[in-house]
């Protein structure tokens, strides 16, 4: 039995809500069960040096979380003078994420950045940030057409993300907290709303895991990101 006594294919109820920070050009506010991110879109017309005069654009993201987004206050990052590692590789996989449902010469030169702020953390705080970073970012790309300042169409899919894991030998999807931290093998899954891989992390907790396994995690993961897009497609459409 799960800690939350979801199926082990269910995932927690998921939510999102657009157009919630007002003078950003893409917002949304996702929740994973008791996961909130929110996550803003700003377009900027200056790119990074390396890219200028190259004809294209750039999306790219940050993260971090709020004090007490955990069960104890947690120091600000911007306190300390430097982002944790861990911050770092979670807004790089963002980015990476982005990027790759996006035509970057069509978006013209141009950058959007997706500022991802984790609320409340209960598990799977990099999935629901990608999740949401697509909405927040198909916004910001409609708010460019509308000015005529893209060439062309620019989405060339969607991407969401899901977490998976063994936890007491069973496969499950979705982990929240408490599974995660006792989970054999904790897995992330990006995926396109086409069901092609984006990037998998994997990694064996406890004890190795086999390819029969992996193929489970697979599976559900699969499963649950045709779920996420679903509901993608719901927030955009509404």
């Amino acid at each position: 039995m799960r800690p939350s006594g979801r199926a082990p294919n269910q995932m927690r109820a998921v939510t999102i809500e657009r157009n919630v920070a007002m003078k950003a050009e893409g917002s949304c506010l996702v929740a994973f069960g008791n996961t909130k991110v929110l996550v803003t879109a700003s377009v900027e017309t200056s790119l990074p040096g390396w890219l200028r005069g190259k004809g294209q654009g750039w999306v790219t993201a940050e993260y971090g979380m709020l004090p007490r987004a955990t069960n104890t206050r947690t120091r600000r990052e911007a306190t300390a003078g430097k982002q944790s590692g861990r911050t770092q590789e979670i807004q790089r996989l963002i980015g990476r994420s982005l990027r790759a449902v996006v035509d970057l010469t069509a978006l013209g030169e141009s950058q959007i950045t997706l500022d991802c702020d984790v609320l409340e953390a209960d598990g799977g705080t990099r999935t629901a940030s990608i999740t949401g970073a697509y909405i927040a970012l198909a916004d910001a790309i409609k708010w460019l057409e509308e000015r005529k300042l893209t060439k062309g169409p620019v989405l060339k899919d969607s991407v969401a993300a899901v977490s998976c894991g063994i936890y007491r030998g069973t496969p499950l999807l979705d982990l929240d907290y408490l599974e995660d931290v006792e989970a054999e093998t904790d897995a992330n899954f990006v995926m396109t709303g086409s069901g092609k891989f984006v990037e998998i992390q994997g990694t064996a907790e406890g004890a190795p895991f086999d390819r029969t396994e992996l193929e489970a995690l697979m599976t559900l993961a699969g499963q649950g990101i045709a779920e996420l897009t679903d509901l993608q497609k719901a927030a955009l459409s509404a």
